[in-house]
């Protein structure tokens, strides 16, 4: 599968590398407005967490899946409402090698199974799904990538990666929360069983 093209703006690698993590299937009317591998003030990359900011909507069907998809997910660490967003935070910290290749850029080297999950979630008809590809398994590319920047195959080798790392300052939320502890008290607490 041949590109005719580079990809040259700046995506969200959580989004594409991560979110497919989640299970979630590609193609939910919900979908996140955003993903992030930080939160100022709450969260650095190091923590190793997802977060995932959803526009709240009064339909059924964003309420069921919020139920169903979000609060009930295995990976939930913390859930905030926030104006008109709600944010979910996903620990991946079982992920930390694969998180640690993510921060740095170097997608050839997550393991298989997230390859797979990441290429499972894109429809393999779409445009996207080269470039995912490549950048996951770039030594079938590198000719390609060269004849199209119009440099050395060599040079991309040294290189190794065909994606740049995820940028710190557009993968970290901004959002300022009153007492995000007191609130993921809560949530834990929610999440036991009540006693009668």
């Amino acid at each position: 599968m041949a590109l005719n093209s580079v990809y040259k703006k700046y995506f969200q690698k959580s989004k594409v590398f991560l979110y497919p993590v989640l299970g979630i299937t590609r193609g939910a009317n919900i979908v996140p407005i955003e993903t992030y591998l930080s939160w100022e003030g709450h969260y650095n990359s190091e923590d190793m967490k997802l977060i995932c900011v959803y526009n709240i909507k009064d339909t059924q069907e964003y309420i069921d899946f919020e139920k169903k998809k979000l609060l009930n997910h295995n990976r939930l660490s913390d859930y905030v409402k926030v104006d008109s967003v709600s944010v979910f935070t996903f620990d991946l910290s079982d992920l930390e090698d694969d998180w640690f290749h993510f921060i740095n850029g170097r997608y050839s080297k997550v393991s298989l199974n997230l390859k797979q999950k990441i290429l499972n979630f894109f429809d393999k008809n779409s445009g996207n799904y080269a470039y995912i590809h490549s950048y996951l398994l770039p030594e079938k590319y590198f000719n390609n990538y060269a004849e199209l920047l119009n440099v050395e195959p060599v040079m991309l080798m040294e290189v190794g990666e065909l994606c740049s790392k995820p940028d710190p300052v557009k993968e970290t939320l901004i959002l300022e929360v009153a007492d995000l502890d007191n609130i993921s008290e809560k949530l834990l607490n929610l999440s036991k069983p009540s006693e009668i």
